[in-house]
């Protein structure tokens, strides 16, 4: 068997907080959207997300109301710059969770939280 990534769907409480953050602060172009539901334009794998209430309506899975107090996974977008994309996204109001640091591999990584508290990190690529 051989999978292929395809996308990656995002459960958000809000969906105009989450659009502004992904679209306007983070700059990513709207591939798709119906309703809630948005994908984005990253590349290889989309991303996309819809609200917790629809993606249950739609699916009937539990999807619980609130987003999770832990975090279990991140998504990466890799950028030539961490520093200067990490400062513009401060001055937008971002939540910086992790300032930029150089790893000992020569990655320079840094993180910061969209609206419902998902991790993202912003790093150069890995050569």
């Amino acid at each position: 068997m051989r999978l292929s990534m395809k996308y990656v769907i995002l459960y958000v409480n809000d969906f105009e907080k989450t659009m502004d953050f992904y679209k306007c602060k983070l700059g990513l172009p709207v591939k798709m959207q119906q309703d809630t539901y948005v994908e984005f334009g990253t590349g290889a794998v989309t991303l996309a997300f819809n609200t917790r209430r629809d993606v249950k309506e739609l699916t009937g899975l539990n999807i619980p109301e609130d987003s999770a107090s832990t975090q279990t996974f991140e998504i990466g977008f890799v950028v030539e710059d961490v520093v200067s994309t990490i400062e513009n996204l401060r001055q937008q109001g971002v939540p910086i969770i992790k300032e930029p640091v150089t790893k000992p591999w020569g990655q320079t990584i840094a993180y910061v939280a969209d609206p419902d508290g998902h991790y993202i990190e912003i790093c150069t690529a890995v050569e």
